[in-house]
């Protein structure tokens, strides 16, 4: 099988999404919903079987990469290490926002990144309830619905920023003299795009698991944003940060990271 084109990623991820992710939106039933971990950590069939299906294109396109899989991990815990050695891998996020797919909310999306030596070189997020498309290429820029994503814009005044959080604890909480932090749309396919796009100036993460953040740091990154660890190392798909923040520049980065 031929290499995968950018374009066949995408229409992989929306053909995937129509069959098994869309038409369980608002229609699943209790059978269809169990916990991983805890009882907030949901998974649906609908995560399970997208996943299926797109790890099994990658991996006839690409039999010698690492598809690393957030449902297969929860299974093979060992698969993240054998993704952060490999040459050539790619994260699968089959639906990123699992809690708001459950209840009904628009807000989820479905991931793939491809990684070589450790580093991004493709990106893809589709919001299939909002149907847009968010591409990042490294070195190439990123598009949303094809069009060109214009270069960031941060304002001078930290005062200003507007600052999201994953951490339902730290709403209120400010990051030095920012107002205070606003809780993210808790799915990182849509944090991510929604930085990207100018819609708030920085994001503080928690959870770092490669399938969530390796997509949005690079499509940010494409756009002139900054992904990296909260404590200001870098962030890479090999990382093991205990945080992450990403922003909409590097003025801004640098400005929060010693208080995040």
């Amino acid at each position: 099988m031929a290499a995968l084109t950018t374009d066949a990623v995408l229409t992989l991820l929306q053909e995937v999404a129509d069959q098994v992710i869309t038409p369980r939106f608002r229609a699943l039933s209790e059978d269809q919903i169990s916990s991983k971990t805890h009882p907030g950590d949901l998974v649906t069939v609908a995560d399970r079987e997208a996943e299926v299906l797109i790890t099994a294109e990658l991996r006839a396109a690409y039999p010698q990469a690492v598809v690393l899989g957030e449902e297969a991990f929860a299974d093979d815990p060992d698969s993240l290490e054998r993704f952060r050695a490999a040459e050539h891998a790619f994260t699968v996020d089959p639906v990123d926002g699992t809690r708001n797919f459950v209840h009904g909310s628009p807000d989820h999306a479905v991931m793939v990144a491809e990684t070589r030596d450790g580093q991004t070189e493709r990106a893809w997020i589709w919001q299939p309830q909002h149907r847009l498309a968010f591409v990042a290429e490294r070195g190439s820029g990123a598009t949303r619905n094809g069009e060109p994503l214009p270069r960031l814009q941060v304002g001078p005044d930290p005062r200003g920023w507007r600052v999201r959080t994953s951490s339902r604890r730290q709403v209120g909480e400010r990051l030095a003299d920012t107002p205070p932090m606003e809780l993210t749309w808790v799915s990182c396919g849509i944090d991510y795009p929604k930085l990207a796009q100018g819609e708030c100036d920085a994001l503080l993460y928690r959870g770092t698991r490669p399938w969530d953040h390796v997509p949005g740091a690079l499509l940010v990154s494409e756009v002139g944003g900054v992904v990296g660890a909260a404590d200001g190392g870098p962030y890479t798909p090999r990382s093991d940060p205990q945080g992450i923040l990403a922003t909409s520049g590097p003025a801004v980065f640098e400005h929060l990271r010693q208080e995040s």
